[in-house]
């Protein structure tokens, strides 16, 4: 075994056992950032990236596990996603069903599906759906993918869902703007019943949300990590873990 290899092994080890196992988050969000660049580096094709992209998703809910992380959010497709071209966009949902399928196939969590299906074509949101249905009864973690997911998407489709379930109720518009409180909409979000991200990670150097949980992580920490997501690692992931646990959350205070 070569020396780096070593070392970074112990480097992992001693992360590990530093963590405060008091203050590590219920719910990790993770913006899987960079493969088109991890694909450029190394003059393969983006499918390829996406493709090890997929890959990394395994080994990292194996990470979660051990941690005892109870829901984790994959941002996996976004809205803005599905208007790249049809050259690119066809393989790239082909391989996020598949990663899907291999999260399932653990019967180690939960599938929940966050985003508007709707856009994606019929048989990939029946399979996402079908996959859903299968782990409902496995396992006590959740993995939320958001698949065809937009921040603004999502509230929109919260609110709707609040005016339709009142009026329903023949509650009028007036009614309800006089009663009308930030839980009311939550309730009708994605994520309904879950707890919010405690910790969002963001791989590739980028610093933004691009769209992800826009609702759900007002109170979240951040964490950008350089790596790009196919060599994202244990300790990138410990560090995250170990920056999250030394922070003071003052839940906008």
């Amino acid at each position: 075994m070569a020396l780096h290899e070593l070392l970074y092994g112990a480097y992992g080890r001693l992360l590990e056992r530093s963590l405060d196992r008091s203050a590590l988050p219920r719910h990790v969000g993770i913006i899987l950032d960079g493969n088109r660049r991890w694909a450029k580096a190394f003059g393969t094709t983006t499918a390829h990236g996406h493709r090890a992209g997929a890959d990394k998703i395994q080994e990292v809910l194996q990470w979660c596990d051990d941690e005892g992380i109870e829901v984790v959010t994959l941002y996996l497709l976004s809205t803005d996603n599905l208007h790249r071209p049809q050259d690119e966009l066809a393989p790239l949902i082909e391989i996020v069903e598949d990663a899907v399928a291999r999260v399932a196939a653990t019967r180690r969590w939960k599938v929940h599906p966050v985003g508007a299906l709707d856009l994606l074509p019929q048989e990939t949101a029946d399979r996402i759906r079908e996959l859903q249905r299968q782990t409902a009864d496995v396992g006590k973690g959740v993995v939320n993918v958001a698949i065809g997911y937009g921040g603004r998407q999502e509230i929109a489709d919260a609110v709707r869902a609040l005016l339709l379930e009142h009026a329903a109720k023949g509650t009028s518009i007036e009614q309800l703007a006089e009663v009308l409180q930030v839980d009311h909409i939550a309730a009708h979000l994605y994520t309904k019943g879950q707890p919010d991200p405690d910790l969002v990670i963001r791989t590739s150097g980028e610093q933004r949300l691009s769209g992800f949980l826009l609702w759900q992580s007002a109170h979240s920490e951040f964490y950008f990590c350089e790596v790009l997501w196919p060599d994202f690692r244990k300790v990138d992931f410990l560090r995250a873990l170990r920056a999250y646990s030394e922070r003071e959350r003052r839940f906008g205070s």
